[in-house]
């Protein structure tokens, strides 16, 4: 392993540095050793083909390392269509043939499955054929989205060329208020920056509001780097971090050495003091249309949708439970709750959540993506409003491209859901 003694390393480029078996820094061109490599049944069909046209002259088609390979049905799950189905068929038969890890039974939304199953930890350097792969930086790996042709040559090589990205670093320090939560702080960040703020940076997020959140708040806020530009969104690993791995992997033991210098270079700091936070929401048809909820409250939705790999834990929807109490679902509002994991799910239906949900109106279905990428079901048509506690709130993103989604955390989903506009959560 590379140490830090030449110079002051950002945690980026200390597992830059063991990914390239060499010290480097921000700027430079490496060829770096993937630790752990992930694709999921949309994007992984044509990582297949690519892979075995790299292969194709080769009597021996086998990928570099069967063990470090990981596939999760998570987007069309169950298959909602005959091309789904013809999907899921093909990784089927990828994963029996090169002996890899599949998870093709429904086991939940790949962002928590990964590091939920303890594939993930700090200073690896982890690629997944999906933009919000940068999920795993809340447990201290640098961890980024490919396309499915660099995800082939992954198979077939287990390394890929990255230039070392400089560092944005973000200090949120101060208490959160009541019903403020982490998803409020990266909205209200994303706002600040806006979508290309953090382009190709590594955006590292600090300070006591970061250090006190648990590791379910840390991935929301590390799930959303790429909405602002971001390659990787990392937090430096503590003793939160070691507690939730310990969990996962029989005696894991945190490496101190994986977080950043006290004099590396960042390209830019921005700070904030969360102690005045109000509860945010991203508008129509940007996520970096950011606005405090006291501006948008009053507009009226059809459906709240509450999952996804950034809020769909078992703490998110604990927190719509307990908001919405013994109170129904607002008459004309479609409450749809999605946990992001099979595991997260049982935590949900032994708390008792899933039968008060039912009781209230909503529907809780079985863990998947969701209408998140529209391509599944709850998908909103022509003219409807949607708030939702996921990542993207593009046109046509869940739905028509004449629908409007709104994001939120899951709190001012919960105070919507009871009202049937949006609403403050606080006046709950």
């Amino acid at each position: 392993m590379a140490n830090s003694n030449d110079h002051p390393m950002t945690i980026s480029e200390k597992i830059f540095s063991k990914a390239s078996g060499k010290t480097v820094k921000a700027g430079e061109f490496v060829l770096a050793n993937i630790d752990r490599a992930m694709t999921h049944d949309i994007t992984g069909p044509l990582a297949i083909d690519g892979f075995y046209d790299i292969m194709r002259d080769k009597e021996e088609k086998k990928v570099w390392d069967p063990s470090k390979i990981v596939i999760v049905f998570d987007h069309q799950v169950p298959a909602d269509s005959l091309n789904a189905s013809a999907n899921h068929i093909k990784l089927r038969q990828f994963a029996k043939e090169q002996d890899i890890l599949n998870y093709d039974v429904y086991e939940g939304v790949c962002h928590q499955v990964m590091p939920e199953m303890g594939h993930v930890r700090p200073g690896d350097l982890i690629v997944g054929s999906d933009s919000h792969t940068c999920a795993y930086g809340s447990l201290g790996a640098f961890s980024t989205g490919v396309g499915s042709t660099d995800m082939a040559a992954v198979f077939a090589s287990g390394k890929l060329w990255f230039k070392v990205p400089e560092t944005i670093r973000f200090e949120a320090n101060g208490k959160l208020p009541k019903h403020v939560y982490s998803k409020d702080l990266i909205l209200h960040m994303i706002g600040d920056v806006g979508a290309e703020g953090a382009r190709y940076m590594a955006a590292e997020y600090a300070g006591s509001t970061i250090e006190g959140l648990p590791i379910s708040e840390r991935m929301t806020i590390s799930n959303m780097a790429i909405e602002m530009g971001g390659k990787a969104g990392i937090i430096e690993p503590d003793k939160t971090t070691e507690a939730y791995l310990q969990e996962r992997i029989p005696d894991y033991k945190l490496d101190t050495y994986w977080k950043s210098d006290e004099d590396a270079e960042y390209a830019e700091f921005h700070d904030y003091d969360v102690s005045d936070l109000e509860p945010q929401v991203a508008c129509p048809h940007n996520v970096d249309n950011v606005k405090p909820v006291s501006e948008v409250e009053g507009t009226k939705v059809d459906q709240v949708f509450v999952g996804s790999c950034t809020n769909g834990r078992f703490e998110d929807i604990k927190i719509v439970a307990e908001m919405m109490g013994d109170e129904p679902v607002a008459k004309g509002v479609r409450l749809l709750i999605i946990p992001a994991s099979r595991t997260e799910y049982m935590k949900v239906l032994r708390a008792g959540y899933v039968e008060q949900f039912m009781e209230a109106g909503a529907i809780v279905e079985s863990p998947c993506c969701g209408p998140c990428m529209g391509g599944s079901f709850g998908l909103l048509g022509d003219g409807e409003v949607g708030l939702a506690t996921s990542n993207r709130n593009f046109k046509g993103r869940e739905g028509s491209p004449e629908s409007f989604v709104y994001l939120s955390s899951p709190a001012t989903a919960a105070a919507s859901a009871l009202t049937g506009e949006i609403t403050d959560p606080r006046k709950i």
